[in-house]
């Protein structure tokens, strides 16, 4: 399949900045608006399991599982129609199917009608249309951005928006919680979807015609076109193996923590998403150092900078003291390098990806990422939950501290921590 080239840049000719592109900042401004609504669920979701349910650390590690798991079922089938279509209408019609589902958690609240159940399936029905979402906006973005060189730009700019919603919003959530009850709270997150439609509508960036191979359409070739992509490409390959770990990490720490966290340490909803928010400045800081830390250092050092400080960050969570000050400052620590280390790696791996990769495959190869990156964590959601439940939560972050410094090793081996600079056109791939 292929697709109508980018506009030509002279490679000659300075990039003018995005604060120029007018449709990148309305995509920017609805992604924002979304963002940080998405902040108040994050929260609220598995508080409404433990307060109104009284869920079981098995049961929230399940939950978080339905949340991920759509992406290990789903994306390389999604992804293989996303690059057959026009992105723009998905992006419209998934975000108006997350705000309709997360709109029903108040609503059933409100009726006496949410049970565990029903929340279950709509954490994994929401999960469903962000896989949509989500592999659709990485390949509408080289249609907003033709100077493939402004991918850094775009992707820090992005980053920081997710950072500091990260930083705002588990706190304004712990307020709402509390003020108006976990499941009342995500009513902000649905009309935070509407202002993100209204914005995606404003786009007026013509996306290309796809054209489809002169032998036909066949969904099975296609999806083993992406996959072979991704994983007969050593740089992306190596980028896939490596983020099964971090999000296996990330996924089971964090869902173990909230538990550990209201129940064993007994910190109220208020000053648990304090603690997020101030943890997440680390976020916007990384987010904002990684285009002048790429200009300085080669790509593989950042690399392995960022990823290091994601895999050490779990030993502050077991190792915090018994007085409550002085765990907060550990947990705070500890979160503070996770996302210290993500919001430099996502600027840099999700730059890396999309200028190695022809925007025909564009779709296949996030769906590729998906499934192995969103796999990990979501079997780390459930994994996590056994061994809270076998061993109790304290044990079981210990356990998943040391395993998660054990991942040093695959990120000493990976070729792309030994990558100087990063390319800036697409590797040629025939077919497709």
């Amino acid at each position: 399949m292929t697709d109508s080239p980018p506009e030509a840049v002279p490679e000659t000719a300075p990039p003018k900045s995005l604060w120029h592109n007018g449709d990148f900042l309305k995509f920017w401004t609805g992604e924002t608006i979304s963002l940080y609504g998405s902040q108040i669920s994050m929260l609220a979701l598995p508080l409404t399991a433990i307060y109104v349910f009284d869920a079981t650390a098995e049961e929230i590690g399940w939950l978080r599982f339905l949340q991920l798991a759509p992406f290990l079922a789903f994306a390389m089938l999604f992804g293989a129609l996303v690059d057959r279509m026009r992105r723009k209408p998905v992006m419209v019609a998934s975000n108006l199917v997350r705000m309709v589902l997360i709109g029903l958690v108040p609503a059933l609240a409100w009726a006496g009608m949410l049970e565990i159940g029903p929340l279950f399936v709509i954490a994994f029905l929401i999960g469903v249309a962000s896989v949509f979402f989500d592999l659709s906006w990485m390949a509408y973005l080289p249609v907003l951005i033709r100077d493939r060189r402004l991918m850094v730009e775009a992707n820090a700019k992005l980053g920081i928006t997710a950072s500091s919603s990260d930083a705002a919003g588990p706190s304004v959530a712990g307020v709402l919680v509390s003020v108006f009850t976990a499941p009342f709270a995500m009513l902000i997150d649905a009309i935070s979807y509407l202002a993100s439609l209204v914005a995606l509508v404003a786009i007026k960036a013509k996306e290309p015609e796809v054209v489809p191979p002169a032998e036909g359409r066949h969904l099975r070739r296609e999806l083993v076109d992406g996959l072979r992509f991704v994983f007969g490409h050593r740089m992306l390959r190596a980028i896939a193996v490596v983020g099964v770990f971090v999000n296996f990490s990330i996924t089971g720490v964090s869902a173990m923590f909230l538990v550990y966290a209201v129940r064993d340490r007994g910190i109220s909803a208020v000053l648990l998403g304090v603690i997020m928010s101030i943890a997440a400045i680390g976020g916007i800081f990384g987010s904002l150092a990684a285009p002048p830390l790429l200009r300085r250092l080669p790509v593989g050092a950042c690399y392995r900078l960022a990823l290091g400080l994601i895999f050490i960050a779990p030993l502050l969570i077991p190792v915090a003291p018994a007085a409550q000050a002085g765990a907060v400052v550990f947990f705070v620590g500890s979160f503070l390098l996770v996302s210290t280390g993500l919001g430099i790696s996502n600027v840099l791996v999700q730059s890396l990806r999309q200028n190695l990769t022809p925007n025909s495959l564009m779709g296949r190869m996030s769906a590729a990422m998906r499934m192995a990156l969103f796999g990990g964590g979501a079997i780390g959601g459930p994994v996590a939950g056994l061994l809270a439940t076998w061993w109790g939560l304290h044990t079981a972050l210990w356990v998943l501290a040391i395993a998660s410094v054990a991942m040093l090793f695959p990120l000493m081996a990976s070729p792309v921590g030994r990558l100087k600079e990063m390319p800036t056109q697409p590797d040629v791939v025939v077919g497709g």
